[in-house]
C-alpha cells in the first residue's frame, strides 16, 4: 500500500470516528462556517492551528505562509483577511509564530536560499530595526527566538495597518488583533501582549482616517 493510499484509509477512519461521536457534525459543518478566529501562522508542519488551541474544524479560519508574514502587497494574505473580517465577521485575528522558525533562522543566518530570500527580506527588515536589541543577546539561538517574537509583533502591526481592519473598526465592528508565539518544546502558546482593538492604539501615520478615534 502506498503512502497516499494510507492517507485515504486514515481519512475514512477519522470521518467514521467523528460521525460516531457526533452524527450531525458534518451536516452542521456543511451548512455554514462561522469562526470567531482568523489564524495567520507559519507553514511549518509542526504547528497545526486547530489542534494547538483545541478547536474543531469550522472554528478557526486559517492562512499560513513561511514565517507568518503579513505583507502589504501579498494579495493572497489580504484576500483571506478581507474575507475573514468582512464576510465571516471574525472577532479575533491571531498572528502566531513559533520559536526556532526555519524561515526566521534562514533570514538571520543570511544564507543563499534562492527565491525565498526575497520573501525573507521582510524578516530582515524586522532584524534591522531591532539590531541592537538582538545583538545584545549572547548566543544565536536566543537571538533567533527574539527575532521570532519581534517578527510576530511586527506582522500583527501590519494587520492593524491594513485598510481592511481599520475600516472594520471605523464601522464599529468588534475586532482585536493579537500576537502569539508557540513553543515546539512544550506545546504552549505565549501571548506577546501586543493586542490592538481600535485605531486609537496605532500611530496616526498609519490610520486610514488620521483623526479616527
Amino acid at each position: 500500500m502506498s503512502g497516499i493510499d494510507e492517507l485515504f484509509n486514515k481519512n475514512r477512519a477519522w470521518a467514521h470516528s467523528v460521525k460516531t461521536s457526533d452524527p450531525d457534525f458534518f451536516q452542521k459543518l456543511a451548512n455554514q462556517q462561522s469562526p470567531e478566529y482568523l489564524w495567520i501562522g507559519c507553514s511549518d508542519s509542526r504547528v497545526p492551528a486547530n489542534q494547538i488551541v483545541g478547536l474543531l474544524p469550522g472554528e478557526v479560519f486559517v492562512h499560513r505562509n513561511v514565517a507568518n508574514m503579513v505583507v502589504h502587497t501579498d494579495f493572497n494574505c489580504l484576500t483571506v483577511l478581507q474575507y475573514a473580517v468582512d464576510v465571516l465577521q471574525v472577532k479575533h485575528v491571531l498572528v502566531v509564530g513559533h520559536y526556532n522558525c526555519g524561515g526566521v533562522r534562514a533570514a538571520y543566518e543570511n544564507r543563499d536560499n534562492g527565491l525565498i530570500d526575497n520573501w525573507l527580506r521582510n524578516v530582515k527588515d524586522v532584524q534591522h530595526r531591532h539590531r541592537r536589541r538582538i545583538a545584545a543577546l549572547e548566543d544565536d539561538d536566543a537571538r533567533i527566538d527574539l527575532l521570532c517574537e519581534l517578527n510576530v509583533m511586527s506582522q500583527a502591526s501590519n494587520v492593524c495597518h491594513t485598510t481592511i481592519v481599520q475600516n472594520a473598526w471605523s464601522r464599529g465592528q468588534e475586532l482585536s488583533v493579537h500576537g502569539w508565539i508557540y513553543s515546539l518544546k512544550d506545546g504552549l502558546i505565549t501571548d506577546l501582549e501586543c493586542t490592538v482593538s481600535s485605531a486609537r492604539q496605532i500611530s496616526d501615520v498609519y490610520r486610514v482616517l488620521p483623526d479616527q478615534e
